[in-house]
């Protein structure tokens, strides 16, 4: 799985890597745009009040002319509150932007999650992908509406003021600057040191999001295992990298601000002094003098923010690389440039010299699927039989596309499946998995989630329901508080994983797909229910292609043929009596399913 100690993407430069956001930030560039201007006028606004006490002490006060000083205030207290007003009008402009920007990454990401094939979802883990979808998108939305815009007008504000202090006396200006000048060689260490630290901070922040889910997923184990020291020690640990990691970020930071603070103080002493030499040399006027001095502390907040806001754009850098990680990932598994429709499908499904391997498979090891040639006509109800590892799950994931194959093809109706588009082939093939997920909705919409045709609350949308839980005998759905209106709990971790099964069952059903693969979906099942919801199934699936993936003997006698998978490879195909007829290994497969099946009934017994 990808974690903390990967990146797949090359590292570019930190204004190529912000560029990336341009077209989600490209509509609303305006509004940011008039929030900048509003902030580099309010910062403007701020410089101009030195000039105006210049005048006031060289003026009013030097002399002594009340009414006129009156007026000089009067005028610095306008300056004052237009800047106020300018900043308000900062936050005004920019904050319902970035909020856009914040939802149009978001939705784009979640899209691209759902868009991303199978194999990708196997590589990453889940809080890896969690933070990058809420902690990184958020922090480049308060990049976008502060950062961002403080950075550009606070430059500019020290380019402005720097230019100003030299209006007085070129020695006081260039004192300054020359003291103030290795800020830059710091900020330059700044960020090579910054940068890497937020990387790791961010991911190390992923993975404590990984361990988190998968304790909350899996209490019951750990619970009934009495593992939950053991989690919390993995956690600890977890936990104490990350703090690690942020208490060096806090000290990077820590001695970029020293810098920040360290120099601009030396700064004002220097000046000071050589203010009062060019003020004894008659060079330099007391005016001119508290101006500097006025001038020099409103560009001190400037300067100070400018380490708070490198790390900052440093940390919406790090966060947009990880966003783009995920949107840069490749994508096999797309729709045709030029795709085929199926107006009235039959359910023919064939495949026709499969081979299959994962992307990480070495090179030495053989094919998971190493030539599968098998038919299934129109309306047949075939069972997938075989030993662990033999390949029947990735097999049943081939017809509709969770994974491409790497060699051969999987038709449907004589059309390439990979030659339909992905909505269309996923209306026509069904799934349902031994590991039945269910969503935190009312068991109604879980039920029905592959039938957007139909209307919410329609007497069709209720006829399939209703049909559908009949097959799957989920009866108990009407005891349930609300019957079918009731919400699940996250998973259908509030249900019973026969209870799941049968809703997973029910919603493969509704469906109504012309080919319905079941990967084993009766595994949770006592033994009674199980003969019901197969006699439930007889009559749905004489006219739906169906491949099931048997893993009890009892199941094996729905299919109308079996196919012997065996090493990857079909070795037999035929009916039951005819496998056991000619198949030593056939023989040997059931015995084992009728073995586990066995000790499965001893088990509901003893309960």
């Amino acid at each position: 799985m990808t974690s903390s100690t990967e990146s797949p993407t090359p590292p570019l430069s930190t204004p190529r890597a912000l560029a990336r956001l341009y077209p989600f930030a490209k509509p609303v560039l305006p509004r940011l745009a008039l929030g900048a201007a509003s902030a580099l006028a309010a910062s403007l606004l701020a410089l101009s009040i030195p000039l105006v006490l210049e005048a006031v002490v060289q003026g009013p006060i030097a002399s002594k002319d009340l009414g006129q000083l009156v007026w000089g205030g009067v005028a610095i207290l306008v300056l004052g509150l237009l800047e106020a007003l300018m900043v308000w009008a900062r936050r005004f402009f920019v904050i319902a932007p970035s909020t856009k920007v914040e939802y149009d990454l978001r939705t784009g990401f979640f899209q691209r999650l759902q868009r991303l094939p199978v194999a990708f979802h196997d590589r990453w883990q889940s809080g890896q992908l969690l933070s990058r979808m809420m902690q990184d998108i958020s922090m480049v939305r308060r990049w976008l509406a502060f950062g961002l815009v403080l950075l550009l007008v606070n430059a500019i504000t020290i380019a402005v003021g720097a230019a100003l202090l030299f209006r007085w006396h070129w020695a006081l200006g260039a004192t300054f600057l020359i003291v103030c000048a290795p800020l830059w060689i710091a900020g330059f260490r700044f960020e090579k040191t910054y940068g890497t630290l937020a990387r790791q901070s961010q991911d190390q922040a992923g993975d404590l999001a990984t361990s988190v889910e998968e304790s909350v997923h899996g209490i019951r184990v750990l619970k009934a295992f009495g593992r939950g020291a053991h989690a919390l020690h993995k956690f600890t640990r977890q936990a104490e990298t990350l703090r690690e990691t942020e208490l060096s970020k806090a000290r990077a930071v820590g001695w970029i601000w020293f810098w920040l603070v360290l120099l601009p103080d030396i700064a004002f002493a220097l000046c000071l002094g050589v203010g009062i030499v060019l003020t004894q040399m008659q060079q330099l006027t007391i005016a001119e003098l508290i101006a500097f001095f006025a001038m020099a502390t409103v560009l001190r907040w400037p300067m100070e923010s400018i380490g708070f806001l490198f790390s900052f754009l440093l940390d919406a850098r790090t966060a947009t690389d990880r966003i783009f990680e995920v949107f840069d990932e490749g994508n096999s598994i797309v729709d045709p440039e030029n795709p085929v429709r199926l107006a009235e499908p039959r359910g023919a499904l064939r495949f026709e010299g499969v081979h299959f391997r994962y992307q990480d498979a070495a090179q030495s090891e053989r094919d998971l699927l190493n030539g599968i040639d098998l038919e299934l006509q129109p309306g047949e109800t075939m069972a997938l039989v075989g030993l662990t590892g033999s390949g029947k799950t990735t097999l049943t994931t081939l017809p509709a596309r969770l994974y491409d194959v790497t060699a051969g093809r999987v038709t449907l109706d004589g059309v390439d499946v990979r030659d339909l588009t992905l909505a269309e082939l996923r209306t026509h093939v069904g799934m349902a998995f031994e590991d039945a997920t269910l969503f935190s909705q009312t068991v109604r919409e879980n039920v029905l989630l592959g039938r957007e045709d139909l209307a919410p609350g329609s007497p069709e949308a209720e006829a399939v329901l209703r049909e559908a839980l009949q097959v799957a005998q989920a009866g108990f759905v009407d005891q349930l508080p609300l019957g079918a209106d009731t919400v699940i709990g996250e998973e259908g971790m509030s249900l019973s994983g026969g209870q799941r099964q049968r809703l997973a069952l029910a919603r493969a059903v509704a469906a109504r797909p012309a080919v319905l693969v079941l990967d084993d979906p009766l595994s949770a099942l006592d033994v009674d229910t199980e003969a019901l919801v197969e006699d439930a199934l007889r009559e749905v699936l004489h006219a739906t292609t169906a491949l099931i993936v048997a893993h009890r003997p009892s199941t094996v006698t729905l299919a109308d043929r079996v196919a012997l998978l065996e090493e990857g490879r079909i070795t037999a195909v035929g009916t039951h009596s005819e496998l056991l007829r000619t198949s030593a290994h056939y023989r040997h497969v059931i015995s084992s399913l009728e073995d586990e099946q066995a000790r499965m009934r001893e088990r509901e017994v003893n309960l």
